[in-house]
């Protein structure tokens, strides 16, 4: 996702995750519009990609997001697609949750990060 597209407030974050095919992924940055995913899976810019995210209560949140940017090896941004009213409610209420963790506590790390 292009620095200037963004019109979301981004959190830094450490988030287990998995995508398409149970790869293994960490979401590091999260908004309400997308997020990025450490994994050393391939993709393609364009691509739809189902993800899960682990949430603090041991649910998962399933999304799915086009993908905005690859770098390999490394991991790649996406930007949420068809987001339902429960997705969205979940999302948010993970970002609350994360805005308001401090480092070191549980499983989310957070800290605003300024654009």
């Amino acid at each position: 996702m292009d620095d200037d597209r963004r019109s979301k407030p981004r959190l830094t974050v450490s988030l287990d995750a998995s995508w398409d095919r149970d790869h293994p992924a960490r979401v590091t940055n999260l908004s309400e519009g997308g997020c990025y995913l450490d994994t050393v899976g391939e993709v393609m810019r364009g691509e739809i990609v189902g993800f899960r995210v682990l949430l603090p209560d041991g649910d998962f949140l399933y999304v799915e997001g086009e993908v905005r940017h690859y770098t390999a090896g490394v991991g790649f941004g996406v930007q949420f697609v068809d987001l339902n009213n429960e997705q969205q409610a979940n999302l948010k209420r993970l970002i609350g949750i994360a805005a308001e963790s401090l480092p070191g506590s549980e499983s989310i790390i957070a800290d605003l990060v300024e654009e």
